[in-house]
């Protein structure tokens, strides 16, 4: 059995006080962290997560709220933690250079520091599925701003499928992508539709019966679906929320 710890489920601006991007995924295998953003190291010391549980960052796209917190975690590995098990960063097309050029401009260069843990790095094909740690991976590509390079993940447990959308506005195949899976927890930021880059709970309402997952949860709410999240149509994640799978 694999836990869910909802870390972080604002959107980018931390809409009704709650953290970024982040869900934490305990998996027969290991620890995976599911996107990482920048108020994540505050979060999982809030809900008792230790550091050394980690053994998989994955990160959907490169933007702030989905992956500036790892700098830090990085470095608290190195010096608070003194980690000498080896950590993994999966993502997108040029995980490795976007991590270490967030570091650079943070004034936290990595590649100047001598490591007491291995540090890998891994890029997530599209359309088909990757063992990456503790999990298997299968990687799509999402309607967002491109030069975030923005990929929703079906992650693959020894027992369940969750697929994540990680931030996405509304393509037809969408359902498609997220398939039969346990659990889809997707992003929506919007009450009514606008913004053609973000999801809408207007949107998503009218495609509910094309979906053929198990659960649909919804995370990275905006200002106007965090005031009415008691209301809709569908399961919300606040922070902390955890689900036994």
């Amino acid at each position: 059995m694999s836990q869910l710890v909802f870390v972080g489920t604002s959107d980018a601006f931390g809409a009704g006080g709650r953290r970024q991007s982040a869900i934490w995924l305990r998996a027969p295998g290991g620890g995976v962290l599911i996107d990482c953003g920048t108020t994540t190291a505050s979060g999982m010391n809030e809900l008792g997560i230790a550091r050394d549980e980690l053994d998989l960052i994955l990160i959907s796209h490169f933007h702030g709220d989905h992956f500036a917190g790892i700098p830090q975690l990085l470095l608290a590995a190195l010096y608070e933690d003194r980690r000498t098990r080896e950590l993994r960063i999966a993502g997108p097309r040029g995980i490795e250079a976007r991590v270490h050029a967030l570091a650079q401009a943070m004034g936290y260069s990595l590649s100047e520091r001598e490591w007491s843990f291995p540090l890998r790095f891994q890029e997530l094909p599209t359309g088909r599925e990757t063992e990456v740690g503790p999990v298997r991976v299968q990687s799509f590509e999402t309607l967002h701003q491109r030069e975030t390079e923005p990929h929703g993940l079906v992650i693959s447990t020894a027992a369940e499928r969750i697929a994540y959308s990680g931030d996405t506005g509304w393509f037809d195949d969408l359902p498609n992508r997220v398939g039969d899976a346990d659990l889809f927890i997707c992003e929506c930021t919007y009450r009514s539709e606008g913004f053609g880059l973000h999801l809408s709970h207007e949107r998503l309402a009218a495609h509910r019966d094309e979906f053929d997952c198990g659960r649909l949860l919804l995370t990275h709410l905006g200002h106007a679906m965090h005031s009415v999240r008691q209301k809709l149509d569908f399961d919300v994640a606040d922070d902390g929320l955890v689900i036994d799978l």
